[in-house]
């Protein structure tokens, strides 16, 4: 099995989960990998850890969620892999709930989480984000 951790989705499918219209709500499975140290696009000097610029993002993150009718279900530290192999081992794993997949297109396109993006990129080394359904 091949794994390619991303920073952010590709338009493609960004565009096939806006056109979900089934309208129930919608979870998000993220496995996060953290760089050591943050790494600002803009070139600013920071002694902040990946993971410290991320909580930056996730704590304002969190807030726009919440507003817009989603919700933080879980987030944990990933200890250890019990079961299968894979190169490199993510650092931390995040449930998030949102009304429908209309609306995590909506609210991940806002332009305040873009402001507050520059924080996730500068703390991710990479994330792997499955939606999930309760059956």
């Amino acid at each position: 099995m091949q794994v390619e951790n991303a920073v952010y989705p590709s338009v493609e499918r960004i565009g096939a989960l806006g056109a979900v219209e089934s309208g129930e709500p919608v979870v998000m499975l993220n496995l996060l990998r953290f760089r050591d140290k943050a790494v600002y696009s803009d070139g600013r000097s920071t002694a902040l850890t990946g993971r410290e610029a991320y909580q930056i993002y996730a704590t304002a993150m969190q807030k726009i969620v919440e507003e817009n009718g989603g919700r933080f279900v879980f987030l944990g530290q990933i200890n250890s892999l019990v079961i299968g192999e894979v190169e490199d081992m993510w650092d931390f794993c995040a449930l998030v709930e949102y009304p429908s997949a209309a609306d995590f297109v909506r609210i991940a396109t806002l332009p305040e989480v873009a402001e507050i993006g520059v924080h996730r990129t500068a703390g991710l080394a990479g994330q792997l984000l499955i939606r999930v359904a309760q059956t």
